[in-house]
């Protein structure tokens, strides 16, 4: 259980080099596109309130996925515990909001900021939508069934970005780092809860 299948010391600096790496990403993608990957990003108190309220179906749904026991889903639960619980639980909350603010930000900048409005300029709404969260499920692929999940989350967090009317990235920004932090605490919590357990059976032997 304590053997990640990458150092759990350098897991938060790797973690947030990453993904803050994406934004540089998505400048240069959308330098080639001629797409500005900020144009629709701005302050709106609605766009986070909607972003908070939009979070919960999501994180309803993570959660209907832990009493789950279908065999693909299983397999997604035991990879995430395995993999992200020995780095997770060694960290802060402030620590898994950092983390989870810069995967929200830099994300939804490469793939609603810049990607899907390219697919949507050449092949229209509907296409640059499916599309672009095609793209965004298959790199999220750590198994089948989790990157059909990761489409369908895609294209929830593209319809969002013109919720209301006006095309804000705020709201697809708020939604998925918000999700992002309370599966990030959720695994935490599992994990530490796992150890102590452990911890408890082993004192008992």
């Amino acid at each position: 259980m304590d053997k990640p299948s990458f150092n759990p010391n350098d897991f938060f600096k790797k973690a947030c080099s990453f993904e803050a790496a994406l934004i540089g990403v998505a400048v240069i993608l959308g330098w080639i596109a001629n797409i500005n990957p900020f144009a629709y990003l701005y302050f709106s108190e609605s766009a986070i309130a909607y972003g908070v309220i939009g979070t919960m179906p999501l994180f309803l749904l993570f959660l209907s996925l832990e009493h789950m026991q279908t065999e693909s889903v299983v397999q997604i639960r035991n990879l995430l515990f395995e993999t992200l619980g020995p780095s997770l639980y060694r960290y802060h909350w402030t620590d898994l909001l950092v983390l989870a603010a810069i995967a929200g930000l830099s994300e939804e900048l490469l793939f609603r900021g810049v990607i899907q409005p390219w697919m949507e300029s050449s092949w229209g709404m509907t296409t640059g939508l499916i599309g672009s969260n095609i793209i965004f499920g298959l790199v999220h692929a750590v198994t089948p069934l989790y990157a059909v999940l990761a489409t369908l989350v895609g294209i929830y967090l593209g319809l969002s970005l013109d919720y209301g009317g006006d095309r804000n990235l705020l709201l697809p920004i708020v939604i998925h780092g918000l999700y992002d932090f309370l599966a990030f605490v959720a695994l935490m919590r599992a994990y530490r809860a796992s150890r102590l357990t452990a911890a408890g059976n082993e004192s008992k032997s």
